[in-house]
């Protein structure tokens, strides 16, 4: 790093999360926003606290760090997220990627082994896929899955291409509203989908950086946050297998009702409703036979 007039690191770092904290932001932004300034990774960046940054590095800082004040979440600014260990490309056409999905799509791993025995020759569709983070993980995680990813937006469809061909993952991609392309056309054993599920009433209890940013096709499920099952779990009879596993994420609360609008078509499945490492009801696993 150039020895320069600007602040040391560790100044940056200070100012940036007093101010975050003042404007009712999350102060770890400082350090992500830094660190992709510098191009540097965690442990660089803190082994060289006592290190200037040069007068652009500074400014550059300063401009992200007013950015996301003003409300723009810093993921967007930086122009990826990492999930699972990778960065994948966001922009404001998707929704943001979330540790709770990483649970997810960790529980899927875990219960295709278990339900199925073997990946090869598997058919699993990731509805609403986004950014793509869902359907490429698993395919990165297990390649004999084969893996179709669907959603409704032609901009979203454009940034999972992007993150398929970033990390090589052999996925298909359609544009379609939710499993509607696929009836009478394609059937799953494995069906998984984060679909918008914050009740309408909820809107005004979400940050500026969510509600204003991130595109509200992606977070608001009607108003109860149950439009998205409801539909899904309706077309699931004419997609699936004998045998299938499902898995959703979920919002808190939710878990019984999910349960019912599955036992409703699918009397005998098992349902397990899962919390998150916070202790909130976060994903449901179905096992139909």
């Amino acid at each position: 790093m150039k020895q320069a007039d600007g602040k040391y690191i560790f100044e940056a770092l200070n100012w940036a999360s007093s101010f975050l904290k003042e404007h009712d932001r999350d102060k770890n932004v400082s350090e992500l926003a830094l660190r992709h300034v510098l191009q540097i990774d965690r442990t660089q960046l803190l082994l060289n606290l006592r290190e200037k940054l040069s007068l652009s590095e500074w400014f550059s800082f300063q401009k992200l760090i007013y950015q996301h004040v003003d409300g723009t979440p810093i993921q967007y600014l930086l122009g990826y997220e990492e999930f699972f260990g990778r960065k994948f490309v966001v922009n404001p056409d998707v929704l943001i990627p979330r540790p709770e999905t990483e649970e997810l799509v960790l529980g899927m791993l875990e219960r295709v082994k278990k339900y199925f025995g073997t990946c090869q020759g598997l058919d699993c569709i990731d509805i609403g896929t986004g950014s793509g983070a869902i359907a490429i993980t698993l395919k990165l995680e297990m390649p004999e899955l084969n893996i179709i990813a669907s959603d409704v937006s032609k901009g979203a469809l454009v940034i999972a291409e992007e993150n398929a061909k970033r990390f090589g993952a052999d996925i298909q991609l359609v544009e379609g509203d939710l499993l509607e392309p696929f009836i009478g056309k394609k059937r799953f054993d494995i069906i998984v989908s984060n679909p918008p599920y914050i009740p309408l009433s909820d809107r005004g209890s979400l940050s500026t950086v969510v509600k204003d940013h991130e595109p509200p096709s992606a977070l608001f499920g009607g108003l109860d946050g149950l439009d998205f099952y409801r539909k899904i779990i309706q077309q699931l009879p004419h997609v699936i297998k004998e045998k299938a596993l499902i898995g959703f994420e979920i919002g808190s609360g939710q878990g019984q009702a999910i349960r019912e609008l599955v036992r409703e078509l699918f009397p005998l499945a098992a349902i397990e409703i899962v919390n998150d490492i916070n202790g909130k009801e976060r994903m449901v696993y179905g096992y139909i036979e």
